[in-house]
């Protein structure tokens, strides 16, 4: 039977249940057997990862063809201007793609999340902010990139919703995984 669950991964915990020589992994939270992830959460970043026991469910979470939404809450370094948000919503030029349009909009300082451990660099002297950007494609490391790009480094980021399955109207800690009803992501 196809089943799957979501997980919130902590920073610092590599997407894969193989050990690694530095990382804790996702075996290191999930104990089920034939559970694969449903694309990738980088080892630096934070948040919402879904995995699978079911191939074809995995295939078209993942794919870009299907065009599943995913949103991201990312810290960057420097007070973001609207021009920096322009580009970031009309598609960014990355070496070897063009982004497709994202939405983005400024963020106030999230107050519901976890301490990151270990916390982000700080600088006295250079402010941070927050946006909330939505993709459709993720691409290797496409989030980082694109604010990058238009010259606001990202020093966190968190991926708070895939489809319609949202980590904080489904309540769920950092560290912790449940399972999802397929409804919660409206795949077509």
């Amino acid at each position: 039977m196809s089943s799957l669950i979501a997980f919130n991964k902590p920073f610092n915990v590599v997407t894969q249940f193989s050990t690694h020589e530095k990382y804790q992994t996702l075996k290191d939270y999930i104990a089920l057997p034939g559970f694969y992830p449903a694309g990738r959460l980088d080892t630096d970043s934070e948040g919402l990862l879904l995995l699978t026991n079911d191939g074809k469910l995995q295939a078209k979470i993942s794919s870009p063809k299907f065009k599943l939404p995913k949103t991201y809450w990312v810290q960057v370094e420097g007070l973001i201007n609207r021009q920096a948000i322009d580009k970031l919503t009309s598609g960014v030029q990355l070496k070897e793609f063009y982004t497709a349009p994202a939405i983005v909009t400024s963020l106030a300082e999230p107050t519901n999340l976890w301490q990151r451990i270990p916390p982000i660099r700080e600088r006295k002297t250079i402010p941070t902010s927050w946006i909330s950007i939505t993709i459709t494609e993720g691409k290797n490391r496409q989030v980082r990139r694109m604010c990058a790009a238009v010259g606001f480094p990202c020093l966190r980021l968190i991926r708070v919703q895939i489809g319609k399955y949202n980590l904080f109207t489904h309540q769920l800690p950092l560290g912790e995984w449940r399972s999802v009803a397929t409804g919660d992501l409206y795949l077509r």
